[in-house]
């Protein structure tokens, strides 16, 4: 037989895009379009109803970066038309190649009743089906022309990512607003020949069911009538039954499809257009369950369904009958899909707690899965953390954009730094926005890593970020590809179904043990520093408030807990949390937001602080220790004067004067409390630190060592950083001034001023307190370089096999060496609030009030010793989505600790981050909860979410050892339980006569307790 291959592909190409497609819609009438331009933000519906609306012409520019146009359409099906399927097709001027982040409207009948959204992949409304001639029609649509960020490839920064800086000049061109009527047949051959097309330029050259495809479409394209494909096109669509009633090969691959719309609670857009974007989805998802009885439509995001059911009630009610049909799937069990590193611990325990919660309140549906398609890598406490808040699976799908190795598998076990596992899937088609193309069919079996031990995979599909979700057109690709030869098999389900089916058919799945590393997107470490530092303090302050509020409330007779506000403000903070918003990633305009948020947070905390405090009677100075260790170190009176005292974990003492172990002395630029000195040179590093304690010199070069290096990624300037940045810097060794500040006998400090780059200033105080091995950098940062990043580095005289960061609820080892690809990789990291390292008998610590990113190198000097260096990652200054990202103002602080265990960095990073607060009182409670016990470390004291009045309080190992200690109640108790995250009983816990509670742990295990008051 001859080769016709080409021939063949050629045709059937031209017939189905010139001449098929374009018949889809066999008649329009036009219909009457007028318009609206609302002031400023968004307005409600009755206001947009009652406003003056004009005449609006097809072909018109309309649409101001961020405006909102209302337009009011008119019409009237044509007599003809009864009998057949009426829509409505808009066409607002999309632009493009993504569906999302462009113009989009929400259409609603004139009573206010959402109807569906217009989007780019998505612009019909139904009418009528079958339709009466003559039928009125009338809507009102708020169209948002939101500007189109990700023009030209983010290769360049725009002005549009703030309203302040935007301008006013239409976006977008109307193009189309009519009745049409939708010939089903075209519109079913259509896709028919999209499924079979694709499906054959899949398949090898080799193939038979290539060549019988290739064939059977184009004799089918010989029933084709140029000048009447509608009449002819059931006779077409006859001819390639055939073709697609072949059912698959038994050993098919299936992929399981759950319907999906990843909307981003804030990227390209601010969070108050996120409202609006969840309400068009969650209005298309509705209506299209209506229309295909097999649809099931997963979601996420506890934060999205409260704002639509706050905006939108009347979708709201259309979800609660999805759901109750079983069409509608809540997932993920958490407040927003955060980010996957930054989160603190409790915060990352309360996303589980606050999502779940909501799904079971409105809908009584308890989600079973974590599921965090987009974030930028996992922390290793996820598997323990997702356990206890009740789930079974997880799925993420962003580690397949690994920049430099392949992760091993798709479906696994994934196992946590205390030993939990969790059921996990990576999407082998590698899109949470599928839409079963031919491609995306065979990249999915193609990657699958687990062949010849399990058969089935699973597919997000549906366009995400306000592209409308899931559509008619995927779900009849669905149905073609049910059983399908040549093709995988796709059958939707409910992702619980999925995971219910995978877990039996491969219960012995490989195991991944640590964290899920994502090796791209590394400066989300960094970038936007001062969001990052409002969501540390945020969450530290929340702590504070929680228990001091838990102390008034069994100590201060008449103090009413605060539940109501707590559980507002920690919701939040969670939503601030989102993987766009807290790794820095999003536009100025949602950062600008975020960075008021918090402080408008921070204010509320501290009142909530204080009140909780002067409930507890006033009468003269204390100090309050929130952190979970006793403290012995200086603290500052309300008048500035520096006093040492010593203060128990979680509660109080009188502000009365103590003598230190050691007074401070100050000889030239040399800082000495008799547990370390500390020399700064005169090109303002340290020139010298020695632990007095040990004997030993800590460094092995200069500390403190600022580093400004050129920082331009390959791409997503934002989001990366490339390994080719540590190529060319300069080190700020030229100071403006190096002073003495404070010269004891409490506090020394040396003031080194710096100046640099463009306008750049920074002003950091170094102090050495007594009584503390701490040695702080207080830095006060004025920052306006672009296209750079600012590191602190410590050359440490150590030989450190790995480093220890701090993660959540824990810390997780990685190695100094690059022996593999899979380390080299690692050259960016995150962490909490500390880093440590150490050889056997020694080891030194870096600590921050606020950053996360840092990278730790180690080399061999001439000398044969070896240094291993922690360098902190401070600020950056990419210039796309945000063009001033990080410019102006930063105020942070760091500190060096040497002769350090992890124990000692686990106390110092809570302290660095919970300084002690003196207040007016005259309460002298006993703390709320005392624990003894090394490695048992309190995370959070608070009384039980359901108003009973126990005590909740979570605790866990900290230093990666089996603990033993025991928990003393500062109040009477009837009884203790072991709950789950939810507060749900798990367990009785073994309670002494005396009310204390015997504690045995597992390397950081996490163990929430609620305590019943007597």
């Amino acid at each position: 037989m001859h080769d016709e291959r080409r021939r063949i592909e050629e045709r059937v190409a031209r017939l189905h895009t010139q001449r098929i497609t374009p018949a889809t819609y066999a008649a329009a009438v036009p219909l009457e379009v007028t318009a609206w331009q609302a002031p400023g933000e968004p307005v409600p519906f009755a206001q947009a109803a009652a406003a003056p609306y004009t005449p609006f012409a097809m072909d018109t520019p309309w649409g101001p970066p961020w405006g909102t146009t209302w337009f009011r359409m008119r019409g009237r099906v044509p007599a003809e038309w009864a009998g057949r399927r009426v829509e409505s097709v808009i066409d607002l001027g999309f632009v493009g190649d993504w569906p999302g982040n462009q113009a989009e409207a929400l259409v609603h009948r004139t009573d206010g009743t959402p109807l569906k959204a217009v989007n780019p992949l998505n612009q019909y409304v139904p009418v009528a089906h079958p339709a009466a001639g003559g039928e009125a029609v009338e809507y009102l649509v708020e169209a948002a022309s939101n500007p189109d960020i990700l023009a030209n490839g983010f290769a360049a920064p725009t002005p549009l990512g703030d309203p302040r800086t935007a301008g006013d000049r239409p976006l977008y061109t109307f193009r189309r607003a009519d009745l049409a009527v939708l010939d089903e047949q075209v519109w079913h051959l259509d896709l028919d020949l999209q499924v079979l097309r694709e499906l054959m330029l899949e398949l090898g050259e080799h193939e038979p069911r290539r060549h019988e495809i290739a064939h059977a479409l184009d004799r089918a394209m010989d029933l084709l009538d140029l000048d009447d494909v509608p009449g002819s096109a059931p006779a077409v669509r006859d001819a390639l039954r055939p073709v697609l009633a072949k059912p698959a090969h038994a050993s098919a691959h299936i992929l399981s499809g759950v319907g999906h719309a990843h909307i981003d609670t804030a990227w390209l857009w601010p969070v108050r257009e996120t409202k609006r974007k969840a309400s068009r989805t969650f209005s298309n998802a509705t209506a299209l369950a209506d229309e295909y009885e097999e649809f099931v439509f997963a979601c996420s995001q506890a934060q999205q369904y409260e704002w639509v059911r706050d905006n939108h009630p009347h979708v709201w009610e259309r979800i609660k009958k999805s759901v109750a049909k079983g069409q509608w799937a809540p997932v993920g069990g958490m407040w927003v899909e955060a980010d996957g590193n930054l989160p603190g611990g409790e915060a990352l325990a309360r996303q589980l707690v606050h999502g779940k919660r909501f799904f079971m309140e409105h809908f009584g549906i308890e989600t079973k899965g974590v599921w965090v398609p987009d974030s930028f890598g996992y922390t290793a406490a996820y598997p323990q953390l997702a356990k206890l808040a009740g789930n079974e699976w997880f799925l993420t799908q962003k580690i397949s954009w690994n920049q430099t190795n392949t992760f091993p598998h798709h479906t696994f076990w994934w196992e946590g730094i205390d030993g939990t596992r969790v059921f996990t899937h990576f999407p082998p088609i590698d899109t949470y926005n599928a839409r079963f193309s031919g491609t995306e069919m065979a990249r999915a079996v193609r990657n699958y890593a687990e062949k010849g031990g399990a058969t089935r995979s699973l597919a997000p599909f549906g366009w995400g970020d306000g592209g409308g979700g899931p559509t008619r057109e995927i779900m009849e690709r669905a149905r073609r590809l049910r059983d399908l030869e040549g093709s995988a098999k796709v059958e939707i389900e409910h992702p619980d179904a999925f995971f219910a089916k995978a877990r039996a058919e491969y219960p012995d799945a490989p195991v991944w043990v640590g964290e899920l590393y994502l090796e791209l997107h590394r400066a989300t470490y960094t970038t936007q520093a001062r969001t990052k530092q409002g969501n540390r303090r945020s969450e530290h302050l929340l702590r504070e408030a929680e228990l001091w509020a838990t102390t008034a409330a069994l100590h201060a007779p008449g103090y009413s807990y605060p539940y109501e506000r707590l559980d507002r403000l920690w919701k939040t903070v969670l939503l601030h949390q989102f993987h766009d918003i807290l790794p820095g990633s999003s536009i100025a305009w949602v950062h600008r937001e975020a960075e008021a948020e918090y402080a408008r947070v921070a204010g509320e905390l501290r009142d909530l602080t204080h009140e909780a405090i002067a409930a507890l009677g006033t009468g003269g100075p204390r100090v309050f220790n929130t952190s979970p260790r006793e403290r012995a170190e200086v603290v500052r009176t309300p008048e500035g004067a520096p006093v040492y005292v010593t203060v128990p974990a979680n509660g109080s003492a009188p502000l009365a004067p103590a003598d230190p172990p050691h007074p401070v002395t100050v000889d030239g630029h040399t800082l000495d409390n008799g547990i370390v000195r500390v020399t700064v040179a005169a090109d303002g590093t340290l020139s010298s630190v020695r632990d007095l304690r040990a004997g030993r010199d800590v460094l092995a070069g200069q500390g403190n060592l600022l580093r400004l290096h050129t920082d331009l990624p390959n791409c997503w300037d934002a989001w990366d950083i490339d390994k080719h940045y540590r190529n060319r810097y300069t080190d700020l060794l030229e100071p403006d001034a190096v002073t003495v500040v404070e010269e004891g006998p409490l506090v020394g400090a040396i003031r080194v001023i710096r100046s640099f780059g463009r306008r750049s200033r920074i002003t950091q105080t170094i102090t050495v307190r007594a009584g503390s091995a701490r040695i702080d950098f207080e830095t006060d940062l004025d920052w306006h370089e672009t296209e750079k990043i600012l590191k602190a580095g410590f050359p440490v005289d150590l030989r450190a096999p790995h480093s220890s960061a701090e993660i959540q609820f824990g810390h997780v080892q990685r190695p100094t060496h690059t022996n593999t690809s899979w380390e080299a990789a690692r050259f960016e990291v995150s962490g909490h609030r500390w880093v440590h390292i150490a050889e056997p008998g020694y080891g030194v610590a870096v600590i921050n009030d606020s950053s996360y990113g840092h990278d730790v190198t180690r080399t061999v000097r001439d000398d044969g010793g070896t240094t291993t260096t922690v360098r902190l990652s401070l600020v950056r200054a990419p210039r796309v989505p945000d063009p001033e990202a990080d410019q102006g103002r930063h105020r942070l602080t760091y500190a060096l600790l040497p002769g350090a265990r992890i124990e000692d960095a686990v106390a110092e990073g809570y302290a660095l981050n919970l300084p002690l607060r003196v207040a007016d009182s005259a309460g002298e409670p006993e703390p709320v909860v005392s624990v003894t016990g090394e490695g048992v470390t309190v995370e959070a004291v608070k009384l039980a979410d359901d108003g009973s009045g126990d005590v909740v309080v979570r605790l866990y190992e900290s230093r990666g050892g089996r603990a033993q200690g025991v928990l003393r109640p500062g109040f009477p108790t009837a009884g203790a339980q072991i709950t789950d995250l939810l507060e749900r009983p798990l367990d009785a816990a073994r309670r002494d006569t005396d009310g204390t509670v015997p504690l045995t742990l597992r390397p950081f295990q996490i163990l929430t307790l609620r305590l019943k008051r007597a």
